[in-house]
């Protein structure tokens, strides 16, 4: 109670814990993932259980948690940090592709996820990626597109409709 009370010192403790945040925290030299400052590589870096072979890339670190979170995923990750969006000035070279090939070879990946969304920009690099790695001996992959858990096909649109037709798989 005395905090709000004096609100002086609630701002000074609130600043200092967003400092303390700043300094603390980083992003993975390797994955691009948070990380606090002294665990740089990150824990899902270092993780000797992981399979090595098999590079998740994604548009943020916040996909990565996702993606962890699902427990589909057991390799290892690389954030971009953004897409291909000519309208809000971002390039290949504004993203982390330089790294993502170098990681290819000094790692020994052996085939590259694409984990993007589903907009046109994420297409878009996507599309990007895919050419770049057409020169690497690594296989590309994307997520399944297609309708969502507890979804009726009433609900869906022609896009989404499409691409769950495209990818369909054989029933077990």
């Amino acid at each position: 109670m005395a905090l709000v009370q004096d609100q002086k010192g609630l701002m000074r403790i609130m600043a200092n814990a967003l400092l303390e945040a700043d300094e603390g925290i980083a992003c993975c030299k390797r994955c691009g993932n948070m990380t606090r400052t002294a665990e740089n590589p990150c824990k899902l870096c270092i993780k000797p259980r992981r399979d090595a072979h098999i590079l998740c890339v994604v548009e943020t670190p916040a996909d990565i948690m996702k993606i962890e979170q699902s427990g589909g995923f057991h390799g290892r990750y690389h954030a971009l940090m953004g897409k291909l969006s000519p309208m809000h000035g971002t390039s290949a070279a504004d993203l982390r592709v330089d790294r993502l090939l170098h990681r290819i070879s000094s790692e020994e990946i052996e085939e590259v996820l694409i984990a993007l969304g589903t907009d046109v920009e994420s297409d878009a690099t996507a599309s990007y990626l895919k050419e770049v790695l057409a020169t690497r001996e690594v296989k590309v992959s994307r997520l399944a597109f297609g309708l969502p858990v507890g979804s009726a096909i009433e609900y869906s649109d022609a896009t989404t409709l499409a691409r769950a037709i495209f990818g369909r798989q054989e029933m077990d």
